[in-house]
């Protein structure tokens, strides 16, 4: 498995450590490999191998290798993959959630390192639900729509849907700003975009191929083929 380290990690390090909160930052990130731990337990039972594995800014990430026996799979036994899928999604989440009650229910931290660290677990899972692609939230969104409508459809739908939550996140978060005066808030934003940026020409790619295959599917008008009948002789 590969592993990688996004080093615009250290330029967040910094400014967290200016403005004194690099505590809060340093849980967040130890929660988030925890996160990430339940998505690669949750791939492992499924039989989905793990390929790259990178540190970024606000979390960890890991990428799995899909098998082409799995789309063999798929093809046979509809969506099955994209099920799969989702509860490879679903498990970063489930992890946090088990980990708040594990803190409310133990007596090992004081009450101030036990609200920073069921704060940081929130923050986490209300940050990975967002369904904005590629977080955990847009994953499990785009794999359900996959299963109704299908992926051209589902990356369609997923590419605007995402687009829309990140400016009303954006609205709401330019107003918190101002009166929370946190730079956690704006890193995160600024990440976000990052991310759309960089989806977005994939999908713009993808767009193209998709034009493409339909402009010359549209050239043979199948309904208009006739098909000569052989005449029986009696």
């Amino acid at each position: 498995m590969k592993f990688r380290v996004d080093l615009k990690i250290f330029i967040f390090v910094i400014l967290f450590l200016i403005t004194n909160q690099v505590k809060i930052y340093a849980m967040i990130m130890i929660f988030a490999i925890i996160h990430e731990l339940g998505h690669l337990i949750a791939g492992l039972i499924l039989g989905m191998k793990p390929e790259k594995m990178e540190i970024k800014p606000f979390g960890v990430t890991i990428q799995f290798q899909i098998k082409r026996e799995d789309y063999m799979i798929k093809i046979k036994k509809a969506n099955f993959l994209e099920v799969k899928k989702i509860f490879v999604a679903l498990a970063g989440p489930i992890t946090n959630v088990v980990l708040i009650m594990l803190l409310i229910l133990s007596n090992i931290f004081n009450e101030y390192d036990k609200m920073i660290m069921i704060f940081s677990n929130v923050t986490l899972i209300i940050f990975n639900i967002l369904p904005i692609y590629p977080l955990d939230g847009g994953r499990i969104l785009k794999g359900i729509i996959y299963i109704i409508k299908g992926k051209q459809i589902a990356e369609k739908y997923i590419y605007y849907i995402s687009y829309i939550t990140l400016i009303m996140i954006t609205m709401v978060s330019s107003i918190s700003i101002l009166y929370l005066e946190n730079i956690a808030i704006f890193l995160a934003v600024i990440y976000l975009w990052g991310i759309q940026i960089k989806e977005h020409r994939i999908y713009e790619n993808r767009k193209i191929l998709y034009d493409t295959i339909e402009k010359e599917m549209k050239k043979y008008d199948y309904e208009n083929i006739e098909i000569p009948i052989e005449n029986k002789v009696n």
